[in-house]
């Protein structure tokens, strides 16, 4: 296999994806890398309609081409089989012209975390919020905030529906017990040692998801803050359409917002049950942002919280394991 092209998609390996599933498929060719996406990793309660997969499989997509920018433009030609719909993508690469767009993000591949604890108290600057629209625009998605108190306690109660609602499916709770209780070396899933329960006061401010024996601890609270020390914003990736192309779209602006966000010292999450289900999802467009656009995912954009611990990686399945033949 092509050195330039087997290291590239092992950094990519480090890209999200809902509840660790990483599915994802790669054929690497001799001048191209085909990704597909991996049915067996679906999650068929949590994510109804693939959304979730899309999402997860255009974040990879983007963290490849960051990847190859060192070394050159990357050629993406989305979804080029008809007939194949699991092949969303083939990437090659137009070697000698210099660093591509993109290869400033390169450095936070390796140092992105999903945060779940509650982050500090300080405002994100406006000018990096605009920085942040501007990279997921360059990927065919807007970036829409989530402001002020109405709008915000109407987002925390989208959440705390579809939460509810998913709850009472058959089969939901089994499934997130699987991906957070994974047998010991398992390369995938969520750990709890990456998960920290909300106590009740938390959850009414922040709207993330519910795991089951999460052992992260909070950061310590600083000295004069009563009530959560989070003074995260929360941003809305949505795109013009709702069709494959616009979800797989959507994962790459993710992965755009994610990189530069953490390039700039900021911490992430991205918070997906709101959009999982289809009619909270509707009413997240037009109860919480009033906007015609197809909301995709929400992101947790904040500064870290002063004392809190460095996150470890999450594992990865290894290179070996996500090929095709």
């Amino acid at each position: 296999m092509p050195p330039l092209l087997t290291a590239a998609v092992e950094q990519a390996l480090r890209a999200p994806s809902v509840h660790n599933t990483q599915p994802w498929r790669w054929r690497i060719g001799a001048d191209a890398v085909e990704l597909h996406a991996d049915p067996d990793r679906h999650l068929p309660v949590t994510d109804p309609d693939r959304r979730d997969l899309l999402l997860s499989c255009g974040a990879i997509l983007h963290h490849l081409t960051v990847a190859l920018a060192a070394a050159g433009a990357a050629v993406v030609d989305r979804l080029p089989d008809p007939e194949d719909s699991t092949h969303l993508a083939t990437v090659s690469v137009s070697v000698g012209r210099g660093p591509a767009t993109g290869a400033e993000l390169f450095p936070a591949i390796a140092q992105r975390r999903t945060e779940r604890r509650r982050m500090s108290h300080r405002p994100v600057p406006q000018e990096l919020l605009a920085g942040l629209a501007a990279r997921a625009a360059a990927m065919g998605a807007v970036l829409l905030p989530v402001t002020g108190p109405e709008a915000r306690a109407r987002l925390v109660e989208t959440f705390r529906r579809a939460g509810q609602l998913q709850r009472c499916a058959p089969g939901y709770p089994a499934e997130l017990r699987l991906w957070t209780h994974r047998l010991p070396g398992a390369r995938d899933g969520v750990p709890a040692a990456a998960l920290t329960r909300a106590g009740p006061r938390a959850a009414a401010a922040a709207p993330l998801r519910a795991f089951p024996d999460g052992q992260l601890r909070q950061g310590a609270q600083q000295k004069g803050h009563d009530g959560p020390d989070d003074g995260a914003e929360y941003l809305v990736v949505a795109t013009a359409d709702d069709t494959v192309l616009d979800r797989l779209r959507a994962g790459e602006a993710t992965s755009a917002v994610l990189l530069a966000a953490t390039l700039a010292g900021l911490a992430t999450t991205p918070l997906s049950q709101a959009t999982e289900v289809p009619a909270v999802r509707q009413a997240l467009g037009s109860s919480v942002l009033r906007v015609p656009e197809q909301p995709q995912l929400v992101l947790r954009v904040g500064w870290p919280a002063t004392h809190a611990d460095p996150l470890p990686p999450t594992p990865r399945r290894p290179l070996a394991a996500v090929l095709l033949t």
